[in-house]
């Protein structure tokens, strides 16, 4: 059966798959995604480890291709574009929060919020990166590289980064997967405000039941399927 399309949908995916060669075999990681991600809407997808969570959010960010199937992105269908188009795209319309937080270590907190903005030439860079570093409570941090920065605030540094050029989609891949349960709800406490003010659209892949009760809905990924949904 033919998927509705709902025009307020900033993401779609439709019968995606994705196959790996594994032992001579090829491995079924995903199998059959029909999803819809409305506009300012947040997502939250469980799923226990090897169900495919990591790799909806990569082919969701265009990081990775499907083996069948179609992916749309802001009304583009993103699997058949070229590198070259993929990757200004995302530049233009993802955020990406790393479990690994993944900043550049020769940059301060500062000069990574600032890079994705001054790849796209944007003028008023240096306003918006310390008024997101001050959203963050980094104000007083921004000179100090990420090896001078706890786990936590390295990753209030990726949020920022992430929400720098207004991306009309969020994807977060375990933000606190690698912070402790007081830093982690600090994280979450900020990237929901975050959200709020920047009226961004967030798909979140969580192993924590409270983070996804967050969410407006959640999907439950087993084997490379979606099992159910829930709505708040």
């Amino acid at each position: 059966m033919a998927m509705q399309t709902n025009h307020d949908a900033v993401l779609r995916l439709a019968g995606v798959a994705r196959q790996l060669p594994s032992g001579g075999r090829l491995l079924s990681i995903l199998d059959g995604i029909d999803l819809e991600v409305r506009r300012g809407e947040f997502v939250a997808v469980l799923g226990p480890s090897g169900s495919g969570k990591s790799t909806l959010l990569a082919l969701m960010a265009g990081l990775d291709r499907p083996s069948a199937g179609e992916v749309w992105l802001g009304g583009e269908r993103i699997d058949r574009l070229s590198e070259d188009r993929l990757a200004l795209l995302r530049r233009h319309t993802v955020g990406f929060v790393f479990q690994s937080f993944q900043l550049l270590a020769n940059l301060t907190a500062r000069e990574n919020v600032l890079l994705p903005m001054e790849l796209l030439g944007w003028s008023d860079a240096p306003r918006r990166a310390d008024e997101l570093l001050a959203a963050v409570g980094l104000a007083e941090r921004g000179h100090h590289y990420p090896s001078q920065l706890s786990g936590g605030e390295q990753q209030r540094v990726a949020l920022a980064r992430a929400f720098a050029p207004r991306p009309k989609l969020l994807l977060a891949d375990e933000p606190t997967g690698n912070l402790d349960g007081a830093t982690g709800r600090r994280v979450l406490e900020v990237l929901a405000a975050l959200r709020a003010e920047e009226a961004a659209t967030l798909v979140l892949v969580t192993h924590d039941p409270a983070v996804a009760a967050l969410a407006d809905r959640r999907i439950h990924l087993v084997d490379g399927r979606i099992a159910h949904e829930e709505a708040a």
